[in-house]
């Protein structure tokens, strides 16, 4: 396998990642900006690829205790390289028991697109972080998240926004104070990702938030280059 080391946060974080299939780009630099952790607290980042939005967050906030999920035997092994999380490989639908207990926050990038969405990719690890492996595998993921998050913790999803809908169906109702943070890449375009966070146990209503524009403006510039929080409460 060809390896390609990248830098994220403007030189903070370098990762080793695959030539080719599914490489991690700023989505997973945003996931990791919008997690509202704290030193010395658990994440659980489910899917975790090779490990970018970890160590994006461990960028920022010093001494968390990471754990990773990836099904993927050679892209785990990447992300045990990458850093210092504890990178189990594992089948995000079928954790084994030690991933069983709870977690401060839980963050997640699923893959993009329903079963038959599209066609498939050329490369099966690629096919594999894109596209879900059956019909319902979101909602899937929704629950083990959900089931993860320990009393008051954090539930942080990046999607493709056409899938919102999906989304709240099933965090909603078990999670409050959601507040949902579109993602456009230029002033007055529709958004094409979103940022939905809630936590365990809150009270306050749904919000949806004013868009942030990924091209343009000071905000994304400090959060994808200078390992700035995405504050979403």
């Amino acid at each position: 396998m060809t390896l390609t080391r990248d830098a994220f946060l403007g030189g903070r974080v370098d990762l080793w990642q695959p030539a080719r299939g599914f490489r991690a780009g700023s989505d997973a630099v945003l996931l990791a900006a919008a997690c509202p952790a704290r030193v010395g607290e658990s994440v659980l980042d489910l899917g975790c690829g090779v490990g970018a939005a970890m160590y994006c967050l461990a960028a920022r906030v010093q001494g968390l205790r990471l754990t990773g999920v990836e099904i993927d035997a050679h892209t785990a092994d990447l992300a045990r390289r990458n850093g210092g999380a504890d990178v189990i490989c594992a089948d995000v639908m079928d954790l084994p028991p030690a991933l069983r207990g709870s977690y401060d926050h839980v963050i997640c990038n699923p893959p993009y697109f329903a079963a038959a969405d599209g066609s498939p990719a050329d490369d099966p690890t690629r096919e594999a972080a894109l596209r879900e492996a059956m019909p319902g595998a979101l909602a899937a993921w929704l629950d083990v998240a959900c089931r993860r998050a320990g009393p008051k913790g954090s539930v942080t999803f990046i999607a493709r926004a056409d899938r919102l809908a999906d989304l709240l169906a099933g965090l909603a109702p078990r999670l409050g104070g959601i507040a949902i943070l579109p993602l456009t890449a230029r002033p007055g375009e529709p958004a094409g990702r979103v940022i939905l966070q809630g936590r365990k146990g809150a009270r306050a209503p749904l919000r949806l938030l004013a868009p942030l524009v990924l091209h343009e403006g000071p905000i994304a510039e400090t959060v994808l280059r200078d390992a700035a929080p995405l504050t979403l409460t």
